[in-house]
Order: structure tokens, then C-alpha cells, then sequence
């Protein structure tokens, strides 16, 4: 009597839903260190092309690439490879949802269903479809919560009085932005909100606030260059190397939702962020301990480090 096949890729599989960015990389490499075989479904649209060298260095991994649209044909995939649980993992950017995608009927049947198209209603009905379809949708964090913050200042430096009002100020305003599912951080000069983010992600928002502030400063020295022969406005007028009004250091905050699910949309640091925050001047970095994901630690740390800005990790409100 001949044995019974076996499962050449096992039985213990995990399906990854990847997108943009080291995310489905480093997930990758959990669930391998795991001994888990990893069926991915690539998305054209986001997923980096790496992903086949990987796959093609490791049989235990399998890739298929699908349209942002296709939620049919993902679940198909699932199923045709035996995966009962799957993770979320990379950006997906919800500017997408604008763009010139075609959405298959389970697709355009979910979204004409929404009462908003908010990350957390749109891929909240997502994770219900695959439930029904026998997928669980587990935690973005598995197998990563290493890489979670933990509380505390996590750089050399500590934020300083007015960063730390900074702070303060914009965790308030970030719990409210959050609550709506409009965006995750907002940047702060002075208890000013300098921007808030929405559809463009963390790292545009900061740039905005950066060209924000070198425009501020631009139109000041175009206006000590205007000649005035005034008296009463000359008088008024603060000299060219007068220190400004308000301080123009910004804070940026990034704070999880109240109800943060942790299926998707965890918030997420990486070099890009730091990068970007140096190239704004900004001097300050707030998270949410324990809700926030540090890619690479030791080169976000080091960067901040060398451009003497602060990081610290909240604890939740």
C-alpha cells in the first residue's frame, strides 16, 4: 500500500498580503525564521519586484502577483494554496483608491457598501470578506514585536521644554485626527500645527511642514529687502537679523488610533522618516509606545543621534 502524499511546501503556511516598503521583507523573514511557508500575494502596484529574488532563493516561499483590484482572485489564491490566516504588511497608499485601478464586482460590491472610504472601514470590510471566506487576517505585528517601541526616550538627547510642550499639544491634536481615520501624525512649531497628514503618508507631511517653514523665512527677507521710507512702518518693522516671533523648530507626532486595529495601518518608523525630518528641521520625534513599529533601529537611531534630534516613545492616553 503506497504512503499518502505529502505537502511538499507543509502544512504550516502563512498567506502575506504585501505592499510598498521593508515591511513584507522583514515579515518575511520572521515567518521563515518560524519554519513557516509564506504564499504572497503581491500587489503590481506597490510590491517591490524583490520579492521574486527571494522566492527564487527559497522554495518555501511562493509569490503571486495581483492587482490592487482583485480582492476575488486573492482569495482564490488563498484558497487554492491552503492558507487559513494571513497578515497584512507594507503600505498600501489609499490614494489608490483614486486612481485608475478596476476593482473586480467583490471589490466594487464592498466599496459601494461603505459609508466612508477610511482606511479602517475600507480594509476592515476587507478583513470580514476573507473571514467569510475562511482567511483569518491576524495582528500586522506577528512575529515583529521586537521591533515595537518601547516607552521611553530612545535617543541621547531627551526633548526639551518646548518640544516637550510641542509634544503635549500635538498628541492632543493627533488623538483627535486619529479618532476620524484621517491620518496618523501631525507637525508642531511653537503649539502651532504646522500639518496634519492625510492620503500623502508620514513622510510628505513632513516635507510639507519643512517647505512651509523655508517659505516662511523666504517671504521674510523679501519683505526686510522691500524699501520703506515710511517712518511709522520702518519703526514697526524688526531688523533683518531679528529673531523670529515664534520658534521655528518642528515636533513631529505620530500617534496610533484610539481603537487602533493591529491587522492594519500599525504606524510605522523607518530611515525615510528621520531623513525627511532632518531635511524639515525638524529637532523632535514623539510615538506611541508599544503601537509603533522601528524598522532598521540602530540606523534611525544613529541618524538621529548625529543630527541631535530627540525621539521618545509615549505611553498610550
Amino acid at each position: 500500500m503506497s504512503e499518502p502524499a505529502t505537502d511538499p511546501l507543509g502544512p504550516d503556511r502563512l498567506g502575506l498580503i504585501a505592499g510598498n516598503g521593508r515591511f513584507p521583507f522583514l515579515l518575511l523573514d520572521a515567518a521563515r525564521a518560524a519554519d513557516l511557508t509564506v504564499v504572497v500575494a503581491a500587489i503590481r502596484e506597490e510590491t517591490d519586484a524583490e520579492i521574486d529574488r527571494r522566492a527564487a532563493a527559497d522554495p518555501a516561499i511562493r509569490v503571486h502577483w495581483l492587482s490592487l483590484g482583485e480582492l476575488s482572485r486573492l482569495i482564490e489564491t488563498f484558497q487554492a494554496e491552503g492558507v487559513t490566516r494571513a497578515v497584512m504588511a507594507g503600505q498600501v497608499r489609499h490614494k489608490q483608491i483614486f486612481s485608475s485601478i478596476r476593482p473586480d464586482w467583490r471589490l466594487a460590491k464592498l466599496l459601494l457598501s461603505l459609508r466612508t472610504r477610511s482606511t479602517d472601514m475600507l480594509l476592515g470590510a476587507v478583513a470580514r470578506v476573507l473571514a467569510d471566506e475562511g482567511i483569518e487576517l491576524i495582528s500586522s505585528t506577528a512575529f515583529l514585536e521586537p521591533l515595537l517601541a518601547r516607552e521611553g526616550v530612545l535617543t541621547q538627547r531627551a526633548p526639551s521644554e518646548d518640544e516637550q510642550r510641542n509634544i503635549d499639544y500635538g498628541l492632543s491634536v493627533a488623538h483627535a485626527l486619529a479618532a476620524w481615520d484621517i491620518g496618523q501624525t501631525v507637525v508642531i512649531a511653537a503649539q502651532a500645527c504646522v500639518a496634519v497628514e492625510a492620503m500623502e503618508g508620514t513622510d510628505a507631511t513632513i516635507e510639507r511642514a519643512g517647505h512651509l517653514m523655508a517659505s516662511l523665512d523666504v517671504e521674510s527677507a523679501a519683505e526686510d529687502s522691500e524699501p520703506d521710507h515710511a517712518t511709522v512702518k520702518a519703526a514697526s518693522k524688526p531688523a533683518a537679523n531679528a529673531a523670529p516671533t515664534l520658534a521655528r523648530a518642528l515636533t513631529v507626532v505620530k500617534q496610533a488610533k484610539p481603537r487602533q486595529d493591529m491587522r492594519f495601518d500599525v504606524p510605522v518608523i523607518g530611515q525615510r522618516t528621520i531623513e525627511s525630518m532632518i531635511a524639515a528641521g525638524a529637532t523632535c520625534l514623539a510615538i506611541e509606545a508599544d503601537r509603533t513599529l522601528l524598522f532598521d533601529r540602530d540606523t534611525i537611531l544613529s541618524l538621529a543621534n548625529r543630527a541631535a534630534i530627540a525621539i521618545v516613545a509615549v505611553p498610550r492616553r
